[in-house]
């Protein structure tokens, strides 16, 4: 029987997630299954349930339900809106499109804002939209934060005040599924009404949970609904997570890692991560401009702190080139998506990574375009080096700049 031989050393996990689980979060994983009606069980949704709100910067609930990020999605639109209710959506990548269809087949109207996907959500726009709502007929404004696949952040305290300025009472919705735990996240402060995120990214968990932090507003506006839902229904989930429980089989091997996760982060500090993310990502940016490429996300603004992506030359395809650098190095990069499919990759720069991993990372990329013959100049990786070097002393004061 043929297989593959084995390779030495570990796999570069560098898509914008799934990210690497740490050592510390498999071993709390790996715990015998709990009775999930029993008091120990309780103590551990409890745990889980209070410790999620400081990531997410609320007071209020955070429900938390096994599925992927598309489901905490499903949550927010199915449980604060009816049918032929319009949303404001931003289109700043595949995964605003994503959203965008989701809408539709849940018989929503979204009307969409266009970008060129290389920035994110612009607030002016989105204000201008809003003033021209007499009627108030938009109900929801659906924003992706750090859209994954495009690399562009979008400011949402710029989109708090915009509507803050048009005066609009729409609901405003913020898909944080590749930005939690990677960069600042108000959810109170910035009067979110529905923050939506997932697992498998900025909390180094696998993939399976979902999370959505909503306001007293929101859950107003839940008591109106009139779209259907059941597995996703707020007012199960608030009646049972009352006392640590939840209303149907949670998934306990992934809420033993989760309170393990909130734990590492609180350890590490929140605005240490996000200053970690902060100085990677400008490493990595660093490298692909040595290198004499084009970073999708074309305005400074606009930069991710948790994925760059990288757009190829003229001629050269990015999952050929990827294909080169996994059977050589080991590494997987990301895929381009929709539009942009064959004509970028992407780096994540996100989860439970250090300058060492991303150097490492950086080196096989640059070594794939000399295999792959991508024409590129010398000295991306060196220009990486030496911005992580100059500031290793003090990274929390050059993120702050």
């Amino acid at each position: 029987m043929s297989h593959e031989p084995r390779r030495a050393g570990r796999h570069f996990l560098q898509i914008p997630g799934p990210t690497p689980v740490p050592e510390r979060i498999l071993a709390a994983m790996s715990r015998q299954i709990l009775d999930h009606r029993g008091l120990e069980f309780q103590r551990l949704g409890k745990r889980v349930l209070s410790g999620i709100k400081g990531i997410f910067k609320t007071q209020g609930q955070v429900f938390i339900f096994p599925s992927s990020g598309t489901g905490a999605w499903e949550s927010a639109l199915c449980n604060t809106l009816s049918p032929g209710d319009k949303v404001l959506m931003c289109e700043t990548g595949q995964f605003a499109v994503l959203w965008a269809v989701m809408a539709n087949r849940l018989g929503l109207d979204p009307e969409v804002i266009p970008t060129d996907w290389r920035i994110g959500a612009d607030a002016d726009l989105i204000e201008k939209r809003l003033r021209e709502d007499k009627s108030h007929s938009i109900k929801a404004v659906c924003v992706v934060h750090n859209e994954t696949s495009t690399g562009c952040r979008t400011r949402i305290d710029d989109v708090r005040k915009a509507m803050d300025s048009a005066k609009h009472p729409a609901l405003l919705m913020v898909d944080t599924i590749s930005s939690l735990a990677c960069t600042d996240i108000r959810h109170d402060e910035w009067a979110i009404d529905v923050t939506i995120s997932g697992s498998q990214k900025g909390m180094m968990l696998p993939p399976g949970l979902s999370f959505a932090a909503v306001s007293a507003k929101a859950l107003e506006a839940s008591k109106t609904s009139k779209l259907a839902k059941s597995y996703f229904a707020w007012d199960d989930m608030t009646a049972n997570n009352a006392s640590g429980f939840f209303p149907y089989t949670p998934a306990t091997g992934l809420l033993y890692g989760l309170a393990e996760s909130i734990d590492m982060i609180n350890d590490e500090g929140l605005e240490n991560v996000f200053a970690r993310h902060e100085r990677l990502a400008e490493a990595t940016r660093r490298a692909v401009i040595g290198w004499g490429l084009e970073i999708q996300c074309r305005d400074p603004k606009y930069y991710s702190p948790a994925v760059t992506t990288v757009i190829m030359p003229e001629g050269h395809n990015a999952d050929a080139y990827r294909k080169i650098v996994l059977d050589n190095f080991n590494m997987s990069l990301g895929t381009g998506l929709n539009k942009i499919a064959g004509k970028a990759f992407r780096i994540g720069h996100l989860g439970d990574t250090n300058e060492l991993t991303v150097m490492g990372a950086l080196t096989g990329v640059e070594m794939g375009f000399d295999l792959a013959g991508v024409p590129h100049k010398k000295g991306g990786v060196a220009a990486a080096m030496a911005y992580l070097a100059e500031t290793a002393a003090n990274p929390l004061k050059v993120a702050a700049e």
